[in-house]
């Protein structure tokens, strides 16, 4: 993961039930994760190492629980996957290094950053795993009931 000095404005993350992908293990993580992101986006000076602290504790908890998924289930996709968490894992590792020497200058942009990756990673990679979990504990695609439908306009 690469940090941009040009980072858009940031949006603070929240989570919804959009997010949800149906294997209940994963969406409980990733919205632990949205909250920890949040956290960090939030924080007063004051706070911010320990926020980042906490991010980079939930993500060694987190990635290690879809890696044993992966790794477990021979999930076909697992390489890619695996990297992709190693490299946002290194990068945080590298922004917490930087704060403890006192240069906080990454940390929000950082957060920023996770923010926008997350859905993407999430759709296309995350929400292939939960779909597999599922069919092989459950036989069956996942289910989502979403509170929040948006539009009108779309299909039952």
């Amino acid at each position: 993961m690469t940090l941009s000095p040009e980072t858009i404005a940031p949006t603070a993350i929240t989570w919804c039930d959009d997010m949800l992908l149906g294997y209940t293990p994963m969406d409980h993580v990733h919205e632990e994760f949205v909250h920890c992101v949040a956290a960090v986006q939030a924080a007063s000076d004051d706070r911010l190492l320990q926020a980042v602290q906490r991010l980079q504790e939930h993500l060694k908890r987190h990635f290690d629980d879809e890696n044993h998924w992966m790794t477990e289930h021979n999930f076909p996709a697992k390489e890619c996957h695996i990297n992709e968490h190693a490299a946002v894992q290194a990068t945080v590792s590298d922004v917490l290094a930087q704060m403890q020497q006192g240069n906080a200058t990454n940390a929000r942009p950082l957060a920023n950053e996770l923010a926008a990756w997350f859905p993407g990673h999430a759709t296309y990679l995350d929400s292939a795993l939960a779909h597999w979990m599922c069919k092989l504990r459950l036989g069956g695609k996942p289910v989502v009931l979403r509170r929040s439908l948006g539009n009108s306009d779309t299909q039952p």
